[in-house]
């Protein structure tokens, strides 16, 4: 080997940054194939632990950190969207003729100005900006760019929009019934459904001692990041287009940007800049077509910023979940028959509905063993703000309500609900309610930490009530 060569190679089979450091310049680096050592199961990680730096916390802790909405580009235009204000309507007429003519406005565009005005993850049912039909407030129907923020506002209020307006569909129980019209007629207001069954749930029933029956719902919840939805574009002059965006998902968000915009996706660029905050709801293109059509309509640089309100009406949402449970039970408390029914408010767009139903559903019967369990989940549309990708995909809502459940029963059986939950649940080599076998399975071991360190026999009177 060349004396020049430098190989480090310690016992833990990594290489020694310290003594690459060492290396005389120019040393080529040679490297082997190591074995490649894993953490034995159940030892920590050398490096859980240890101090990390984040590489952007000084800029954070300046306040020198640069989001979107402190870009600027030279000759950069502001836009504002139009939104509805009525939940179901059809569009008789847009007029923009007055916002045109306006100083300041350098340009408008309704949704007839969309070169494929269709897009999301799931189903491409959302527009850019509505054109037919309006299915919920937050719809966007026009968008202006102006000089300033606020010449592009006050040329919003000059645009004349003519509605036909519905009756809107607002409740999920209503949308569930088949006499109910489709909010996107023809087609079904119930456009997502899943079942899942694991033994005899009759049987199981049968062989109760007692049977508990209870509904529980959850609301909309917005995300509320500190930053709102922002977006620049640019076109350079070979007809390529830049997209500076919070976006959290950038590849989907070229793909539906290409889409909408009508350009092969090789013409598309997205650069993420730094999100301040996201936690799901950044996961979909919002204003990043209508600033990418306004910059090629005026040839010059375009940025879209949320207000508040916006935030509230026009980005997606937490499902609300209203949740039907009925649990058989023995006299000791042991979990026999579980039926679940979820009703999903998809609101006006499905968004990231199908995904959301599907781990509600997979999750609905919590952390327990029961043998006999019949679960169903729907979806479904109202006209309402839609819903979408948030942390947890219907995780925290059907905990809520398995959890109450089994918390009212256990008050009825005059059980502790420590007691009650260590007799039911899963342990190592259980199954999942879709027939997975579980390992490192911890539940009992976390309730009987936690306990201790909250000092339940203690501060309970033995049935969890505090004494």
């Amino acid at each position: 080997m060349d004396t020049k060569t430098k190989v480090a190679e310690k016992e833990s089979s990594l290489l020694d940054a310290e003594e690459l450091m060492r290396a005389p310049a120019g040393a080529p680096l040679v490297t082997f194939p190591l074995e490649v050592r894993v953490t034995e199961a159940g030892r920590q990680t050398p490096a859980v632990g240890q101090r990390a730096i984040r590489p952007d916390a000084r800029l954070h802790g300046l306040g020198q950190t640069k989001y979107i909405d402190d870009f600027y580009l030279p000759g950069m235009l502001y836009a504002k969207i139009k939104r509805a204000g009525v939940a179901s309507a059809r569009i008789i007429s847009v007029d923009t003729k007055e916002a045109e003519a306006m100083p300041g406005v350098m340009a408008v565009i309704t949704g007839r100005d969309i070169p494929v005005n269709s897009f999301g993850p799931s189903l491409k049912d959302q527009p850019v900006l509505a054109d037919e039909r309006v299915f919920y407030a937050g719809d966007g129907v026009a968008a202006v760019a102006a000089v300033t923020e606020q010449i592009a506002a006050e040329a919003l209020d000059k645009i004349k929009v003519e509605y036909e307006e519905l009756t809107p569909v607002l409740d999920p129980l209503e949308s569930l019934k088949l006499e109910t019209p489709g909010v996107h007629a023809p087609s079904a207001n119930i456009y997502g459904h899943k079942i899942i069954k694991k033994g005899d749930i009759e049987k199981g029933f049968a062989e109760s001692y007692r049977i508990f029956e209870g509904t529980f719902r959850t609301q909309m919840v917005e995300h509320v990041p500190l930053e709102p939805h922002a977006s620049v574009a640019t076109w350079d002059a070979n007809g390529r287009l830049t997209v500076y965006s919070t976006l959290g998902r950038i590849t989907l968000g070229r793909a539906d940007i290409a889409r909408t915009v009508g350009i092969p996706m090789s013409r598309v660029r997205v650069v993420a800049t730094i999100v301040g905050g996201n936690f799901g709801g950044k996961n979909e293109i919002t204003t990043e077509p209508v600033v990418a059509l306004l910059s090629k309509k005026t040839g010059r640089p375009v940025k879209c910023t949320f207000t508040r309100p916006e935030e509230f009406l026009s980005s997606t949402t937490r499902h609300p979940l209203i949740m039907d449970y009925k649990t058989g039970v023995t006299k000791e408390g042991r979990i026999l028959a579980r039926q679940i029914r979820l009703v999903l408010d998809g609101g006006a767009y499905c968004s990231w509905s199908e995904t959301t139903l599907g781990k509600a559903c997979i999750l609905s019967a919590g952390p327990y063993v029961i043998d006999n369990l019949y679960a169903e989940a729907f979806v479904v549309y109202t006209n309402k703000t839609m819903t979408g990708a948030m942390r947890g995909f219907g995780a925290p809502q059907v905990c809520f309500a398995y959890e109450s459940h089994l918390d009212d029963i256990a008050k009825a059986l005059n059980i502790d609900p420590l007691e009650i939950r260590m007799l039911n649940a899963l342990k190592e080599g259980s199954l999942s309610p879709t027939g997975q076998t579980l390992h490192s399975v911890a539940v009992r071991e976390s309730l009987m930490q936690a306990a201790q360190r909250f000092g339940w026999n203690e501060k309970s009177n033995g049935h969890g009530a505090q004494a």
